[in-house]
């Protein structure tokens, strides 16, 4: 996906996407808003909705989603925004399951 080719943009050559609406070239923000596709595609993290009930499965996922934005990075992923990451929160919190919106 786009971060390996942010790591590797001596030996590869990105192309833009077009979807129907005109051609799309990758960059963080295309990739972030989901204007880049197919290329570009979010990892979920999923979790039993049972388990949540569990105070260590609770508190580790409030753990991994307080410090997602700075060890995405850390590995060269491409970050949510700071407004997704408590969208997020705000989701799991409430308890609700599933990645619709």
């Amino acid at each position: 996906g786009y971060s390996y080719y942010e790591a590797n943009r001596d030996l590869l050559k990105a192309i833009a996407i077009d979807n129907g609406n005109g051609p799309v070239k990758p960059s963080l923000e295309t990739v972030r808003d989901g204007e880049y596709q197919p290329l570009a595609r979010r990892i979920f993290i999923y979790v039993n909705a049972k388990a949540t009930e569990r105070p260590e499965v609770k508190e580790f996922v409030e753990f991994y989603l307080k410090n997602a934005p700075q060890l995405v990075k850390e590995v060269n992923s491409v970050p949510l925004s700071e407004r997704e990451y408590q969208r997020v929160m705000e989701r799991f919190k409430n308890r609700v399951i599933g990645s619709g919106s």
